[in-house]
């Protein structure tokens, strides 16, 4: 079994930042992409960044030039700075993670428990 564990999420005003972390634990072999997700109350879930274990990314048009995504593949962790927030990056983030586990060769889709930010005056 794998356990994603966010963290950083908090009360900011706009203009400011955030870091938030995922990190993974349990019988991990290796771990593919790694992807931020954020939804917003009435609002459908949606990738919000991704990144391969290459290193390759991907944002949404929204947060292009405002959101860095990292990752520590030693450390089974990913990273989302987020610069410049807007009250409509306010959202439960979600990370997300492809996994292979360190018994067979299948890979399976695990979901964090989300971390919620706010970004008001």
């Amino acid at each position: 079994q794998v356990q994603l564990v966010e963290s950083g999420g908090a009360l900011v005003q706009p203009g400011g930042s955030l870091r938030l972390s995922c990190a993974a634990s349990g019988s991990i072999f290796s771990i593919g992409v790694m992807s931020w997700y954020r939804q917003a109350p009435g609002k459908e879930r949606e990738l919000v960044a991704s990144i391969h274990s290459g290193g390759t990314t991907n944002y949404a048009n929204s947060v292009k030039g405002r959101f860095t995504i990292s990752r520590d593949n030693a450390a089974n962790t990913m990273y989302l700075q987020m610069n410049s927030l807007k009250p409509e990056d306010a959202a439960v983030y979600y990370c997300n993670m492809n996994v292979r586990m360190t018994t067979g060769t299948t890979w399976y889709n695990y979901w964090g428990q989300g971390t919620q930010v706010t970004v008001s005056p």
